[in-house]
This record gives structure tokens, C-alpha cells and sequence, in this order.
């Protein structure tokens, strides 16, 4: 345990989501919701107004709707969400060179390793000003919790919501976390708590008195003795720069169950193709091929095969996926397909026959394509070209007339759009035809900097509590959003 809070955490309030009202002025201040909008959808980030509602995260998207019908429900834009958080995360570098990113909106960093001094006053101030630096670089909020463990600055950075900063003075580790929910501890989660629960252990204080034996006993020698230390508030884990991938994968859940075998077999390997290229992306190559596959009655199945030698090869891949799946039942439906890639290296193992197998395949769908196309190809390339574009609800479009703007909704082969920038005033609403020519998908503009001078809102993307709007007070963008 450090004897200054030199360990930060920042956590960016509702990020998908403050990201999504900074982007949209016509959203600020009014609940919304990302994550998938179908059926099957399940709730990645809610906004603090639609938090008031009981919204939370992982909850299925119809249990959203149902709670808070009056929100915007849009699917993720991931390329925004990457470009925010490189930018944040560029601004922890340049305080510390022992960054360690948990994810696209949370890191740790140690301060003292950055050079700041021990001292509780230095660490708030370089705390306060990275905060002001977050919103002026990204126009978004970030809370910040500072201590001497990385157990304890989660948890003030968590206390600290919605844009604030907690400090946990080095010596009042045990009166803060005493009266806490056990709940509140790393690597508790619904099982272990519960085993705690039918010992009667509901809080942080009763399980540092509980005393390590009987944590042992009830959890294990590794996990309650790590579980004991927590709850005397010490973590003596250290801020690691470097946080190696074990993996790499895709996933799909369909809103309606598949049921046809070759559907499925296409799934699968377009699953496949997508865990090569974030693969390749990534500069590393995988020895072992899982699927996994979630049936209609929630039942999961995972199979695995190692391969002779770690590959990124996507005919390799794509072929232990296809032998894999033959060994699952499908006939009853499925719900949920994945492909991921494991043990990891970063170096790649060629297999000779499945290059043979691809060079063969690629000349047999070159000569069936020729036959398809002598045989009125053609007329159905064309058909294929008036099937109607999907538009998901928040994606990026440019219209030829009007410029940029987003999607409400769609549906009835009609498309509704909100012509505006994150820099604007609320924008107009036009409805199109969904193949009309003019409008095309477009691409995320920036949150700030990119307003004529004098041009950018000054509107927070997220209000503190005290300002958010009343449960009640919706306004109407649930009237104006249409639903698939």
C-alpha cells in the first residue's frame, strides 16, 4: 500500500452514450440508450436520464423500451467511441508512462511513476486538470478517483459519478469500505456473494471480521485469503502498462432463431473471415479455433480445436470453424453464434494444404460464377441492388441537399433523418425513401473542433445530477424516434 493516493482511475460517464448526445444536439439532456435495437437487443450504455428510469447496462433492449419508451435507442458507432478514447488515453500517456487501459473508457495510471509528487494535493490537481482537459480535447465528462491501490481508486472514481473527483486518504481504507455491500470488492460476484450471504457476510466489515480461515474455508485458499486482504482495503497490485490479449473474437445474436443448416454454415464462417481480420489488425496470429453457439432454450455450447501451429490464415480458420460446428446440433435453432481464436503468438505457421485447399476453392467460385452469370446472372445482381438498404437507428449519413445527419428510424421503406452536427442547434427531420439515391452513409464527425468559429456548443454532453431533468420531464424525442 502506497502511503500517498498516487494511483488514478478514470471511468467517462455513460460513455457510449454522452458520446452519442455530444454528437446529437437534439439528444442532450433527454435519455439515451446504445446498444443493440432489435428484439434480442441488450443495453451496452445508458444515459444518466435514462438511468432514472432503472435503465442499466446488459439489461435486454425490450426491458429498456418498456421502462423508458420515451428514449433514443441507437446502435453503437464504434469508429467514434475509438477515435474519443485515443484521445483520452493520449492524455493519460502524457501524464504517466505506466498506463493500464481496462477498456475503450477506463484506465488506471500511476502518478508517481509520471513523476508527480507523493502528495494529496498534488495528485487532486493533476486530477482536476485532467479532467478539464478530457472535456476540453473531447467535449465529454470523466470521473476520477485517486488512492494508494487500484481496488480503492475504482471505487472513488465510481463514488466520484457523474463528473467528479474522489480522493481515499491513505489510513481510511477500513472506515470508508466497512459499511459497503461485499459486493463492493473485486472478483465478487452474484456466487461468491451469495455463498458469503448463507454464511451471514453482507458487507465489507463483516468479512474482515469473518477472518481469514473462515474465507478460506468458504471460498478457497487463493480467493479468500486475496478476499480477506481486500476487505482490510489492501491491494498491492501494481499499474502494468502492457495487458497481453488472450484472445480474439466475434460474436452474433440474431433477432429471429436460425433453423437452416447452411445459414448457419454461412454465419459461421462470415464470423470467421471478421475474427481474421480483427486478427490481422491486431498484428498476432491464434493455435486454437472456438465457436461457440447459444441455442433457442439459452443452452451454450463451446468446441475448440488446436491447430499444428498458431496461423492467421483465413481458409485455415474458416475450415476448423466449419468442423467444428458439424459436431453441434443445431436442428432446434440458434440464437447466438461466435468465433474466436486463442493462444496467441505473434508470428504465423503456414499450412501448405490450406493453401492448396484456398487456391483450389477460389478457382471453383470463379468457374461457378461464370456459369451463374451465362445463366442470367445478371438479372438477379440486379434485383440483389434493389433490395432495400438497411438503416440503423444513430448511424452517420450525407444527404447530396442537405448535408450530414443521423438516423432516427426506419421502416415501411421510408427512413427518417435529423439533419444536424455536434456543433449545430437541434436539427430539421426529412423523411426519404430508404434507396433514395442522394442519401449515402457517412462517417462520424468530430465532437469538437470541427464548428466555424464561434460555432461550438458550449452544452455540457452530460449534466450533473443536480441538473439533469426530472423523471417525468422527457421532452418528446421518444415521439420523434422512430423503431424498426
Amino acid at each position: 500500500m502506497r502511503p500517498a493516493p498516487t494511483i488514478l482511475h478514470l471511468d467517462m460517464d455513460a460513455f457510449f452514450a454522452a458520446a452519442e448526445q455530444a454528437a446529437k444536439p437534439s439528444l442532450r439532456g433527454k435519455p439515451v440508450v446504445v446498444g443493440g435495437v432489435g428484439a434480442r437487443g441488450v443495453v451496452s450504455t445508458a444515459s444518466y436520464e435514462a438511468r432514472v428510469f432503472g435503465v442499466r447496462s446488459a439489461m435486454p433492449t425490450a426491458q429498456a423500451r418498456r421502462l423508458c419508451p420515451n428514449a433514443a435507442y441507437l446502435s453503437p458507432r464504434f469508429t467514434l467511441y475509438r477515435q474519443v478514447s485515443e484521445v483520452v488515453m493520449e492524455l493519460l500517456h502524457a501524464l504517466s508512462p505506466l498506463v493500464e487501459p481496462l477498456s475503450l473508457d477506463e484506465a488506471f495510471v500511476d502518478l508517481e511513476a509520471g513523476g508527480v509528487p507523493a502528495e494529496t494535493a498534488a495528485v487532486r490537481a493533476v486530477g482536476e486538470q485532467l479532467r478539464r482537459d478530457i472535456r476540453s480535447a473531447t467535449g465529454l465528462t470523466g470521473s476520477v478517483g485517486l488512492a494508494g491501490a487500484k481496488m480503492l481508486a475504482k471505487i472513488a472514481s465510481e463514488a466520484a459519478k457523474p463528473n467528479g473527483l474522489v480522493v481515499i486518504e491513505p489510513g481510511t481504507e477500513r472506515e470508508l469500505l466497512g459499511p459497503m455491500t461485499v459486493r463492493t470488492l473485486p472478483g465478487v460476484g452474484p456466487a461468491t456473494a451469495e455463498t458469503l450471504r448463507r454464511a451471514g457476510i453482507h458487507t465489507v466489515a463483516e468479512t474482515a471480521e469473518a477472518g481469514e480461515a473462515e474465507l478460506v474455508r468458504l471460498l478457497g485458499k487463493a480467493h479468500g485469503a486475496g478476499l480477506y486482504a481486500m476487505a482490510l482495503g489492501q491491494d498491492d497490485r501494481p499499474v502494468v502498462a502492457e495487458r497481453d490479449a488472450k484472445s480474439i473474437s466475434v460474436e452474433d445474436t440474431f433477432e429471429v432463431d436460425l433453423t437452416d443448416r447452411t445459414r448457419v454454415r454461412s454465419e459461421v464462417l462470415r464470423l470467421a473471415d471478421r475474427c481474421v481480420q480483427r486478427l490481422r489488425a491486431a498484428g498476432r496470429s491464434g493455435r486454437t479455433v472456438v465457436i461457440k453457439v447459444r441455442n433457442y432454450d439459452f443452452s451454450t455450447l463451446t468446441r475448440s480445436e488446436t491447430l499444428r501451429g498458431p496461423t492467421d490464415d483465413p481458409a485455415v480458420i474458416r475450415e476448423a470453424a466449419a468442423r467444428l460446428l458439424e459436431t453441434v446440433d443445431t436442428t432446434g435453432g440458434v440464437r447466438l453464434l461466435g468465433v474466436g481464436v486463442s493462444g496467441l503468438a505473434d508470428f504465423t505457421q503456414e499450412d501448405l494444404f490450406a493453401q492448396l485447399a484456398t487456391e483450389r476453392e477460389a478457382e471453383e467460385t470463379a468457374t461457378a460464377a461464370a456459369a451463374e452469370e451465362a445463366a442470367g446472372g445478371t438479372e438477379r445482381h440486379e434485383a440483389e441492388e434493389e433490395r432495400p438498404r438497411r438503416w440503423h437507428p444513430g448511424l452517420d449519413v450525407v444527404h447530396d441537399e442537405y448535408g450530414a445527419g443521423w438516423v432516427q428510424g426506419s421502416g415501411v421503406g421510408r427512413v427518417t433523418v435529423r439533419f444536424e452536427t455536434p456543433w449545430s442547434a437541434p436539427g430539421r427531420v426529412r423523411t426519404f425513401a430508404v434507396e433514395d439515391p442522394a442519401l449515402r452513409p457517412g462517417e462520424p464527425l468530430p465532437l469538437v473542433g470541427g464548428a466555424p468559429a464561434g460555432g461550438q456548443s458550449s452544452e455540457p454532453a452530460i449534466l450533473p445530477k443536480f441538473l439533469s431533468p426530472e423523471p417525468g420531464d422527457t421532452g418528446s424525442v421518444g415521439e420523434e424516434i422512430s423503431r424498426r
